[in-house]
């Protein structure tokens, strides 16, 4: 497998996901890519299936947030201080989806482990909850409500929030890496009442982390990806050939 690289910085959140998808329609067989971007301006981004009404659409284009959709599920993300990653792999015998989404976060695991020794704790979540019933919980509406089986904890904290969508014969699966938390304040732009806003942000209090309250210091984005970029290379024993140049085709 030929591994491509891309950091494509500062988009609108319609280019990035645009941009994934794009990934996907343009992959050969033999190459995957990973690439990392960031949102401006901060963008809150639904899952494919979460409808446009839970979000107070006013009130978060008066604070000057695009909303977009993924094309992948889960729930709602305000994209702020945080560092973003996608990945595109071809489904292989040895790569299904479900093995590629536990690979992936052991990358991004063995990456942040060497971004600081602190994150040498970090752990992949074992239980997988019964979505079904947790989409009739309030809380539901943030990804980062609860985690997934395989994603990225630190003591019980999610820290990475991932999704995934097989498309063809290949896989796109991205995330947010936590960093600041302004993230928490995506809260304010759902469809809540007061009494479940509250409840709410007590709830993403327990259940989500960043890597500035981890570390108590502020993320330096340049080391952090030099970082994540040696955990794919050391997890799939593989080393970056080429910067992938790559442009939006109209």
């Amino acid at each position: 497998m030929i591994w491509s690289y891309i950091y494509s910085g500062f988009n609108t959140g319609k280019y990035n996901m645009e941009f994934d998808l794009q990934l996907v329609r343009q992959l050969k067989k033999s190459e995957a890519v990973l690439r990392f971007y960031r949102w401006k301006p901060y963008c809150i981004s639904l899952g494919a299936n979460q409808s446009f009404d839970s979000v107070n659409l006013e009130k978060a284009t008066e604070a000057g947030f695009d909303v977009v959709k993924r094309p992948t599920g889960g729930r709602a993300i305000l994209h702020a201080e945080e560092l973003t990653y996608s990945v595109v792999h071809p489904v292989t015998p040895e790569y299904s989806p479900r093995i590629l989404y536990k690979e992936i976060n052991l990358a991004l695991k063995k990456g942040l482990g060497h971004y600081s020794p602190s994150l040498l704790k970090l752990s992949l979540e074992n239980f997988q909850p019964h979505f079904p019933s947790f989409y009739k919980e309030i809380k539901s509406s943030l990804c980062f409500a609860a985690s997934a089986k395989s994603e990225i904890n630190f003591y019980g904290k999610k820290l990475v929030g991932s999704a995934q969508r097989k498309i063809g014969n290949a896989v796109l699966q991205h995330g947010s890496i936590l960093c600041g938390t302004v993230h928490r304040n995506l809260v304010e732009y759902l469809i809540l009442s007061m009494e479940e806003r509250n409840q709410v942000k007590e709830e993403i209090d327990k259940t989500t982390t960043e890597l500035e309250t981890i570390l108590g210091s502020q993320t330096d984005y340049e080391e952090l990806i030099l970082s994540l970029k040696y955990g794919f290379e050391k997890h799939f024993n593989f080393s970056f050939e080429s910067n992938k140049e790559f442009k939006l085709v109209n």
